[in-house]
Formats: structure tokens, sequence, C-alpha cells
């Protein structure tokens, strides 16, 4: 049985600072979590784990963050599928699971990448990771990327005979840096789990966005953009999802300048004039113009 219109602007009033509070937390611990982790850099893999053995805790706190972010945008994502849902019966409620569960799957990937990379960092300096590449075979690549491009290899590795050798054990331990990143006991599930998410994410938005705009609750610039922002989550680029739920934040507790467009107050759809119905009532007389 549907809920009344009474019924949906009355819970959709009670959930809307805390949807938006939500919301602006998870864009903020996001933003803080790339922050915590800064300290992490290095131009190979093997320099990267150096420095991720010697940040250890603001790896992990940074994962943590980056998870309890993830798990605060289900708040956004159930919100909007439940207000398009009661302004249209075209919008499939079952997938209302799919829509909640990616920022879980993302929330989860997010702390297992943490501790995937921690453990792979542990093994490296510790010294138990092992390379593909042998040092004979490093020294042949080295001494090929040498006479290819004297210049980039003297500024990598300096000048004299031992340039070959430097340059062959950033090899070999690039080499076991990556065998440990690949090893390590959480990297599979974080990565089943990451793509899960992504692809659940892009989902979400795509088709939330899509019926929250046929229905008149976004723009459709800001529509338009959610359903971008889905295939960006898709590409690795979760990031840019940021602009439209800090938007969205906005939106919901009423912060936007002009207000929420009229189908969140009216409780029913009031789809936006296609480009060709706009042209034609900006050309009608104005004494047969709508309203």
């Amino acid at each position: 049985m549907r809920p009344s219109r009474d019924e949906v602007l009355a819970r959709e009033r009670r959930w809307a600072l805390p949807v938006a509070l939500a919301t602006l937390a998870a864009v903020a611990l996001l933003i803080a979590a790339t922050f915590v982790v800064g300290a992490v850099s290095g131009d190979g893999d093997a320099e990267v784990l150096r420095s991720v053995d010697d940040n250890g805790g603001a790896v992990i706190a940074s994962g943590v963050m980056q998870g309890l972010a993830f798990l605060l945008l289900v708040a956004p994502l159930v919100y909007l599928f439940r207000a398009a849902q009661a302004r249209s019966e075209r919008v499939r409620g079952p997938l209302i699971r799919l829509v909640a569960a990616a920022p879980l799957f993302l929330s989860v990937a997010a702390i297992l990448t943490a501790v995937a990379t921690t453990d792979a960092a542990s093994e490296f300096v510790a010294g138990k990771a092992t390379s593909d590449l042998s040092r004979a075979k490093a020294i042949d690549d080295c001494s090929d990327e040498q006479r290819d491009d004297a210049d980039a290899f003297r500024d990598d590795f300096g000048k004299g005979a031992s340039s070959l050798q430097r340059c062959a054990t950033t090899k070999v331990d690039d080499g076991r840096a990556e065998n440990a990143i690949a090893d390590a006991p959480a990297r599979a599930i974080a990565t089943g789990f990451g793509l899960g998410g992504r692809i659940g994410l892009a989902f979400a938005l795509l088709y939330t966005c899509l019926w929250a705009m046929r229905t008149g609750l976004l723009t459709r610039f800001w529509g338009s953009l959610g359903m971008a922002m889905g295939a960006a989550a898709l590409l690795l680029l979760i990031q840019f999802t940021l602009i439209w739920f800090l938007y969205f934040a906005l939106l919901v507790a009423g912060w936007i300048p002009g207000g929420r467009p009229p189908a969140w107050a009216a409780g029913e759809a009031i789809p936006w004039p296609t480009p060709g119905e706009k042209a034609a009532d900006e050309m009608a007389p104005e004494d047969r113009r709508p309203g």
C-alpha cells in the first residue's frame, strides 16, 4: 500500500536534516581521509610500501574514515530513491536494496584495502616478498633504458658504473613490492568489494537521478550531472561524485538559493517541461500560457 501524500511529506521533513548532515559528514570525511594519508608517497611500488610501513597508522585511519564516509552515503541515496518512488509508480521498489548495498560494498573495500596495503608493506620491509625479475635480467633492462634515453637515466640513477646497479636494485625491489601487494591476503576480497561497489554506485546514481529528474525532484542539470557522476564512479573517479553529494545535502536541507524544486513541497511528480514544450509556451500568446 502506497503512503499518502501527507505521510510522504512528513517522512521527508523528518529525515531531511539528518540526511543532509550525514551527507555533509561523508563528504568531509572523504576529503579529510586524503590529507590523513598524504604523508605516503613514492615513485615506485617499493618506495610507496616503505612509506606505508612508516605511516601505517595513517593508512589504517584513512581507510576507516573512507569506510565510515561510504556508510553515511547510504542515507542520501535511499532518501532520494524513496522520494522518487513516492512520486512515481514506475520506480521499481526492490532496487532500493542495490542502491543501499553499493555504499556498503565501498565501505568494506576501503577498510580492507588499507589492511591489505599495510600487510603488504610489512611483508616487503621484512624481506619476505620475492621478485619475478632476476638481477641479471634487471641489469639488461637497465642497459637498454640507458641506451634509449641517457639523460633521463642519468637523472634517475646518476652517473658512473654504479648507476646500472642502482637501477637494477630499484627494479628488483619494485618487483618484490608488486608481488607483496598482489599476495596480500585481503587484496582479492577488497578488489571484489570495490568493483561491486563501483558498479552498484554507478547504477544507484544513474537510476535514482534519472527518476528524480523525471519526477521533478532534481533539475535537468543536477539530474544529468548525477548520472554523469555515476559513470565517473565506475571509472575509479569516485571523488568527483562529492560535488553532487554536496549539492544534494544543501538541497535536502533547504539551503540552496531559490529553494527546492516544486515537486518536493507538492509530494507528487511535477515533471520539467521539455525544451520543445518550453519553446511552445514562450511563443504562445500571454492569455494562453499556463498559470
